[in-house]
């Protein structure tokens, strides 16, 4: 087997979220050891869904099989002091913690980095939060939707062209994975630090600088221009837009240069209104696109999504379907890329889940093991490693023992 490119760090992970799962998700896949802590209920993930059938199963949850691929479980009550103890002998061995519980919280549980990394130079923290760990809204309490609205997604989102219409949420927790992806990255810039440097260090994400800081350029456009960026409504160029054809599909029509234009007009056979004044260029055509968007919108309405995109392809015209799940989970090209792949649970059986979005010709990313069942480690981390007798990790767990 190739090395990994990760092989030989160990990173224990305590996950409320989701960001804390996904970011430890990203060092796992790369051959990292992962030791997910959690509490003897089970991380909250296992509750999420979606589940087979509708029926919640703590290991059958869409969401934790995703998430937990390559990682090992263990449970242990954190919130007692025995618990906390056998976290800080894990800690003693690791490279990294990467955790996702809240300031205040943390630090009542003995998570603060001074504690954390006592006695542990080597050790990186990551502690991912709504806000960071300053500031006036370090200890504000916080979901997926209120990080995406504090960072300013949820505004960008809205119904196009009408700012007096509300916000808009896109599904998932997109707040938490973009804090995911920031932890990963900069857990292992820690990392990579501590070979020159010698020591670890603290690292602290906040989830609502994530999101602010992936805005493009609204912030220049206010800066520069002193202009609030907008949904998008009334285009100052056309035609830039979405059309249903005939098969329900959706495509996006994106011919804002001139000769983008003329190439759409030859295929639609140059029709009669194409060539009227209120066609004329690009800055006439959105001034009357109101008027004119209907007479696209039927000739769209003639194709199939398909055969429009390489009908637009072969004569370089910029159209891009708008793919759905089942479209994406059908596409030929992602197939053809391995992107999608099988992974075997012992109670939710086959599921297809996606892949890495990279590929490293030289240590490659793999799924090693499937998500592990809650607790499936325990006699290996805490027993075998750690040397704990089985009625010591029962009681750990909050289990009397005779």
């Amino acid at each position: 087997m190739p090395e990994r490119a990760l092989e030989g760090l160990s990173v224990i992970e305590c996950n409320r979220t989701g960001a804390a799962a996904y970011a430890s998700k990203l060092m796992a896949d790369l051959g990292a050891e992962v030791i997910k802590v959690e509490p003897p209920s089970g991380d909250p993930d296992r509750a999420l869904g979606p589940f087979p059938g509708g029926q919640p199963h703590p290991e059958k949850s869409g969401a934790f099989l995703y998430l937990n691929c390559n990682k090992q479980s263990i449970t242990l009550d954190i919130t007692t002091d025995s618990g906390r103890q056998v976290l800080d002998s894990l800690l003693r061995e690791a490279d990294a913690i990467i955790h996702d519980i809240p300031p205040a919280e943390a630090e009542s549980l003995g998570l603060s980095d001074g504690r954390l990394r006592a006695g542990k130079d080597l050790l990186v923290t990551t502690a991912i939060s709504p806000f960071g760990e300053s500031g006036p809204h370090r200890d504000w309490k916080a979901y997926d939707l209120t990080t995406l609205s504090a960072g300013g997604w949820t505004w960008l989102n809205g119904w196009p062209g009408h700012p007096e219409m509300p916000p808009l949420r896109p599904f998932g927790r997109q707040s938490a994975y973009q804090a995911g992806v920031t932890a990963a990255l900069s857990t292992m810039g820690a990392l990579f630090a501590r070979l020159r440097t010698g020591r670890g260090q603290h690292v602290e994400v906040s989830a609502q600088e994530c999101i602010t800081s992936i805005l493009e350029m609204t912030f220049t456009f206010w800066s520069y221009m002193n202009t609030p960026a907008v949904r998008w409504g009334q285009r100052p160029i056309h035609p830039i837009d979405f059309f249903q054809c005939k098969d329900g599909g959706w495509i996006f029509v994106l011919t804002i240069e001139e000769h983008q234009w003329q190439r759409l007009v030859e295929l639609m056979d140059t029709p009669e209104w194409t060539t009227w004044e209120v066609a004329a260029n690009r800055f006439v055509r959105a001034s009357n696109w109101d008027a004119l968007r209907p007479f696209m919108e039927e000739w769209v309405s003639q194709w199939t999504t398909d055969d429009l995109y390489k009908a637009a392809q072969a004569k370089r015209i910029p159209f891009a379907p708008a793919s759905t799940l089942s479209q994406l989970l059908d596409s030929d090209h992602l197939k053809a890329r391995g992107f999608f792949l099988e992974v075997a649970y012992p109670e939710a059986g086959k599921i297809t889940q996606p892949g890495a979005p990279f590929r490293m010709s030289e240590t490659p990313w793999e799924i090693r093991s499937p998500a592990p069942t809650l607790g499936q480690h325990n006699g290996a981390i805490l027993g075998e490693r750690l040397g704990l007798s089985p009625d010591e990790i029962k009681s750990l767990n909050g289990a009397k023992v005779a």
